[in-house]
């Protein structure tokens, strides 16, 4: 969660398991958007001696539907490549990095940037280098210069980086996961327990970030900048993927499998949440392997959620409104399948057209907050999610509140939400490493010297 391990298979290859996918108006640069993709869930930042890396047999990429057929108009892809320098050593490194060109780094990685659109390609830039991951004191003694190193300005004035990056995630995994449970209402729940606050399962976890910051008419279909908040030409849906090629050999020269034929889609993530808690078990994994346009297949589950249902059950009394509401959830249908038409919300719209697709949904005219409100649009902030994903947005919260009927007035002006609908949430607060400030946004990872495990109880 947000699609850490969400799938049976992915989380059998967390190299390709994408975690995370934000798109938001960049508040420094309001003349760009910003994309990031996250990969590699959960990443104990001492885990060496082979610490955590892009695969090198992976095909990431990014994708942008402006054609309102939820189908990729344009799409980056990033692919890598890693050396070993000192065949004799097993130390990811040989002394201390002080740059990312630093010979002491004894597997750097490199990576291209290509950008796809109607069918052509354009490389915009190779051979860039990443970070190492942040190992400790010693070995990465000033990491913030060696991120800094990383940002590179690449054709057309974007900024791209990937590497190594603090989750920005917050959830409660231990509890959700543990039969629906919710701690600030602990003693609500059939099985009842005393009330404690969140905990943030995410915190002092790393992941793999690819950022990318564009201009915005880099992104609309006639390459204008979008300025009209009820134009559709203002509006882009984004969602990022991982393929494989369709087949390994065993290369003994290479002393490594190496991938053949053509690339397979086996992750895929656009709005938060929707893979974990909306698709059933059985389908999740068929769920990773299709483009959004083909998402018709999985409306049912969003028209009338399995999380919905579980809600007045697991917590007796409390969401009586919900549990006789029979009706297709139309709003849940709006945000999370075709963008929120025209007069839904008074002056706003990320409407995409009328194909339903899992993605996230910019409406690239709406201007960055002065003071962002993590719950987004729900709380009056137009610039947060749904619109978009931003680097704070208490997701969890605002999707447990749009499950428990929260937005189905907007829709349904006979339905009045159960009074828990607008407190519910799973208690955590965003306690990982501090948002910065410029790009590409995400804290620096924890390393992995400065890492004190927890603690845990097995009753």
């Amino acid at each position: 969660m947000s699609s850490h391990r969400e799938a049976p298979e992915i989380s059998k290859d967390p190299v390709a398991d994408s975690t995370d996918v934000y798109a938001f108006v960049s508040p420094d640069r309001p003349d760009t958007v910003t994309l990031i993709a996250n990969y590699i869930p959960l990443q104990a930042p001492d885990g060496g001696p082979n610490f955590y890396e892009f695969g090198d047999d992976v095909l990431y990429e990014i994708h942008i539907s402006n054609g309102q057929k939820a189908e990729a108009d344009i799409t980056y892809q990033f692919e890598f490549t890693t050396k070993i320098r000192n065949k004799d050593s097993f130390l990811y490194n040989t002394g201390p990095i002080s740059s990312i060109k630093s010979g002491t780094w004894n597997r750097p990685q490199f990576y291209s940037v290509t950008r796809v659109e109607n069918g052509r390609s354009k490389v915009l830039a190779k051979e860039l280098r990443c970070p190492p991951v942040n190992v400790g004191p010693r070995s990465t003694p000033n990491y913030a210069a060696l991120a800094a190193e990383a940002v590179h300005t690449i054709d057309g004035g974007r900024k791209v980086f990937a590497g190594q990056r603090a989750d920005a995630f917050h959830v409660d995994l231990g509890s959700v996961f543990d039969l629906g449970a919710l701690r600030p209402v602990n003693h609500l729940h059939l099985i009842s327990m005393p009330d404690t606050t969140g905990v943030n399962s995410v915190q002092g976890f790393n992941v793999h970030t690819l950022a990318l910051q564009v201009p915005k008419r880099d992104l609309t279909k006639d390459g204008s900048v979008p300025t009209a908040v009820g134009s559709g030409k203002s509006v882009i849906g984004v969602w990022a993927t991982a393929s494989r090629r369709k087949s390994q050999i065993w290369d003994s020269r290479a002393g490594k499998y190496v991938g053949h034929g053509p690339w397979n889609q086996v992750s895929r993530l656009g709005n938060p949440l929707f893979n974990e808690v909306i698709v059933p078990m059985a389908e999740k994994d068929i769920w990773n392997a299709r483009p959004p346009s083909k998402d018709a297949r999985f409306a049912r589950y969003v028209d009338h959620p399995e999380l919905a249902k579980l809600l007045p059950g697991l917590y007796p009394g409390v969401f009586p409104n919900l549990a006789a509401y029979g009706k297709a959830r139309a709003d849940l249908n709006a945000i999370l399948l075709t963008g929120i038409p025209a007069g839904v919300v008074p002056g706003f719209q990320n409407f995409t057209g009328t194909v339903p697709s899992d993605m996230l949904r910019l409406n690239m005219a709406i201007p960055p907050s002065a003071t962002e409100n993590p719950l987004g649009l729900v709380a009056g902030d137009a610039a947060g999610f749904p619109n978009g994903r931003r680097l704070g947005d208490d997701v969890v919260t605002i999707e447990l509140r749009a499950v428990a009927g929260l937005t189905i007035p907007l829709v349904d002006s006979s339905f009045t939400p159960d009074g828990a609908a607008s407190a519910v949430a799973d208690g955590t607060t965003n306690t990982n490493a501090a948002i910065t400030g410029t790009f590409p946004y995400l804290g620096l990872p924890g390393g992995g010297y400065q890492t004190v495990p927890g603690t845990t109880a097995a009753s």
